[in-house]
């Protein structure tokens, strides 16, 4: 048996990795291009996180871990001809993709990082799901980490997957519209689709994991040895709002919550992420589902407000003179949305919640501290425009400095990796 894994050199693509590989004697092949490491230099970051090489992270992970079942393949999901011989080589029974471009705010700089964001991660979702057809494994399982931000915010409770649709009196189960709200996000809405196609078309098991903002720097697997560590991102770009405000509370910033920052926002921890994923790249083939199902990976909905203050209460124990900030909102939103998404098909996958937000926060602040250096260096890139001139001494930032490029940080989520 084979268990390929896309985005392995992602922030949940590796971590993943380490806990399949960990439980199982099937061979757990991961595959990158490297892409995310160029993207957040090109933006002028870096992670807080030293990275080690696939080399290092292997011989580490026989170490550590006595695994001698997991392997590494460097290439370009997008180029079709490197995914022919992927499959031909490995015939993979299971494969989890967690591989793209996943930020948001990156979507939206310009028109190249747009075409960039989408030819990136729908010509590698469509090479792989009909190479699974040309090369005749569509009994593969076929998992994929999407976003919970393909069901945008309405007003209603999000469901798991489908809705129903009444029309003159008639109902039918159909898919949930596309409510995306970057060129990101649309990505994962288009993939969810071609999936949804596959699935009739090919008949590939399919389960689309809609993951929602992760948060967390390590799991038991990555925190045994810092060869293992996973990335930590805390820029405007690629860094989720939750590991930005940790970051800006390591610099001595105060955290920036836009507008009264009561909307609700769907988070999961690395560690129940993870997971689940496993648990889906692990199952059974005589006992999981032979269709198409959508799981909302997320454990519960948290307001910005509510983040930035456990932040806050978080930081004292780490002598961290945290403050909380608002700002003048410069996205038109209702600041007091109150999401709510249904996800008990996750929980039932995953049976209970295995690290709540607070215990989140005081993991990342304990990492963090450790490089306080790396993040000071590179604070300029927590959110151009609002920080630039914040006097750590308590003075207010120029609130005419507020938009930058029409959008929020909030928006960003680094649900899938970098292929």
């Amino acid at each position: 048996m084979t268990i390929l894994l896309t985005g392995a050199d992602g922030y949940i693509g590796w971590p993943t990795a380490l806990r399949i590989a960990a439980q199982t004697d099937d061979r757990v092949v991961g595959v990158d291009n490297f892409a995310r490491r160029e993207w957040v230099e090109e933006v002028g970051s870096t992670s807080a996180t030293p990275i080690a090489t696939p080399e290092e992270r292997l011989e580490a992970a026989k170490e550590v871990h006595d695994l001698h079942n997991l392997s590494f393949v460097e290439g370009d999901l997008t180029d079709k001809s490197f995914v022919d011989e992927l499959l031909e080589v490995h015939e993979p029974d299971t494969i989890v993709h967690t591989a793209a471009q996943p930020s948001a705010p990156y979507s939206q700089i310009n028109g190249e990082r747009a075409n960039y964001t989408q030819h990136n991660n729908l010509q590698a979702t469509r090479n792989l799901l009909w190479g699974l057809e040309e090369h005749d494994l569509t009994d593969t399982h076929f998992i994929e980490t999407t976003t919970t931000g393909v069901y945008g915010a309405p007003e209603f409770p999000i469901p798991e997957g489908g809705a129903t649709m009444e029309n003159q009196g008639e109902s039918d189960d159909v898919p949930f519209p596309a409510m995306a709200g970057s060129w990101y996000h649309l990505t994962k809405s288009h993939d969810a689709a071609n999936m949804r196609l596959a699935h009739k078309q090919f008949d590939i098991p399919i389960s689309d994991v809609r993951t929602a903002i992760t948060y967390g720097t390590q799991t038991a697997e990555t925190a045994a040895d810092p060869r293992l560590a996973t990335r930590f991102d805390f820029d405007y770009y690629f860094g989720v709002v939750a590991h930005r405000f940790c970051a800006q509370a390591i610099a001595g910033y105060p955290t920036t919550v836009y507008g009264k920052g009561e909307q609700r926002k769907p988070f999961i921890s690395l560690e129940d992420a993870v997971e689940g994923l496993a648990r889906l790249a692990l199952s059974d083939p005589d006992e999981r589902p032979d269709d198409h199902v959508v799981y909302n990976q997320v454990t519960r909905a948290i307001s910005i407000v509510e983040m930035a203050n456990t932040i806050a209460d978080v930081g004292d124990e780490f002598d961290l003179d945290v403050s909380v900030e608002h700002f003048e909102n410069p996205r038109d939103e209702d600041e007091t949305h109150k999401m709510e998404i249904e996800n008990d098909r996750y929980m039932d996958l995953i049976g209970e919640q295995r690290q709540d937000f607070t215990e989140g926060v005081r993991d990342v602040l304990e990492t963090l501290v450790e490089y306080e250096e790396t993040i000071t260096a590179h604070e300029d890139r927590f959110l151009p425009g609002v920080l630039d001139d914040w006097e750590k001494e308590g003075d207010a930032a120029d609130e005419t400095e507020l938009s930058y490029e029409g959008d929020a940080a909030e928006e960003a989520e680094p649900t899938p990796d970098a292929n």
